[in-house]
């Protein structure tokens, strides 16, 4: 994976102009940076992936609702016939 572009210096010096002792603010931004080193970034193409295999879940999904609603109907529509013929 890619590193993220992580200017300290620049960082650093606007901590301490925030008040930040020179120390606290150099330690601050030595873990901040082990942090964002270990870091696993997601591309946009492994996202295009996962969303392409999540839409053919879906609509596998989907075709299986289908099914079992039609198998439903066709079950209820034969239980009514029967009925109104046995009636």
């Amino acid at each position: 994976m890619a590193a993220i572009p992580f200017v300290t210096l620049a960082l650093a010096r606007k901590l301490e102009q925030a008040g930040f002792p020179a120390a606290q603010a150099q330690d601050t931004l030595a873990a901040l940076a082990g942090v964002m080193g270990q870091a696993q970034l997601v591309t946009g193409e492994h996202m295009d992936m996962r969303f392409r295999e999540l839409d053919l879940r879906l609509k596998d999904l989907e075709q299986r609702l289908t099914n079992k609603l039609g198998t439903m109907v066709v079950a209820s529509v034969v239980a009514v016939a029967s009925l109104v013929k046995l009636l």
